[in-house]
């Protein structure tokens, strides 16, 4: 308090000058370098109230507090436009997946401007440099030991000769019997669903009964890790600020073992798995969207990687 008031008494003009950062703003030697990112918007809807206040707002504050302080800052967002979401609404509004997502990308982009959140950029997972960079961590991951291949059971319309992503199946909840579960999950009582669990399965796209039947996909070989994963939890426990609830989860994860993780899908509307016998496969949204991070800020500027690969500042 003392401070504050010896600070108000000196007046505004012994304040320290604003930082004006260079463009692009990027990493400065001796500066305290703050990169702020907010969780990507999925790109088809239109965002609500909710939607800011949940994730768009608290990063713009702390972004506008970060920049009084003349910390050199950079505040980078963007929407989320693979996967099957995309698929269904396309085929809802009777447009393509990219003519979806160019124009909810507009909404999006409008909204956050007429409530003024202070993005340095805003932009879009579907760019060359997600799949640019998206393929160059699957490669390393590859290169590395850490994917294998398994067989999957799922379900397949004949008449629409494709296997069916989960959001494009309805069915009978195996554990509840609510008649409208998706193939991924109940909405009726929660519980996670294999689509080929449903009872009287239907391929929302023609309303055709699919079959099962065994595909191939690439999988992250997550035990691999876990011998590496359980000390640097622990440290990260004992010296960093994670919630509760992130605690409890990850240690749920850890005590059960962890398990393969699929990251490839049988659609045609994400980033495409370059290796032969799954190049007719995208890559699974929850492996794709998060290096949208990495890609949207190299869409900001070509020098992205001295604010994601560089640990010294």
């Amino acid at each position: 308090i003392a401070a504050a008031a010896e600070a108000w008494a000196r007046g505004a003009a012994a304040l320290p000058k604003p930082w004006q950062p260079q463009k692009p703003v990027l990493p400065v030697e001796g500066m305290r370098n703050v990169l702020i990112t907010s969780a990507l918007p999925y790109v088809n809807n239109v965002p609500h109230l909710g939607n800011i206040i949940g994730c768009v707002l608290s990063a713009d504050t702390f972004a506008r507090y970060c920049r009084l302080r003349n910390w050199n800052t950079l505040y980078v967002c963007g929407t989320d436009e693979y996967g099957t979401a995309t698929e269904t609404k396309a085929v809802e509004e009777g447009l393509t997946p990219q003519e979806i997502c160019d124009k909810y990308n507009a909404i999006h982009a409008d909204i956050y401007r007429w409530f003024n959140i202070s993005f340095d950029y805003f932009g879009r997972t579907t760019t060359p440099y997600q799949t640019t960079i998206a393929q160059d961590i699957f490669q390393r991951l590859l290169a590395r030991g850490f994917l294998l291949q398994d067989t999957v059971e799922q379900l397949r319309c004949e008449d629409c000769q494709r296997f069916l992503a989960d959001r494009f199946v309805e069915g009978t909840c195996p554990f509840c019997s609510y008649e409208e579960a998706r193939g991924d999950q109940c909405d009726k009582c929660g519980k996670l669903i294999n689509a080929v669990e449903l009872k009287n399965p239907q391929c929302k796209l023609c309303r055709g009964v699919p079959v099962v039947k065994p595909t191939q996909h690439l999988f992250l070989d997550l035990p691999k890790l876990e011998e590496q994963l359980e000390p640097w939890l622990e440290q990260s426990w004992a010296t960093g600020d994670w919630t509760a609830n992130a605690r409890y989860i990850t240690r749920s994860w850890i005590r059960d073992g962890l398990k393969p993780r699929c990251i490839t899908r049988d659609l045609k509307w994400g980033t495409p798995v370059p290796l032969d016998g799954f190049r007719d496969k995208v890559f699974y949204v929850w492996f794709d969207a998060p290096i949208g991070y990495l890609s949207i800020t190299a869409n900001y500027t070509e020098q992205w990687e001295r604010w994601w690969k560089n640990p010294q500042q």
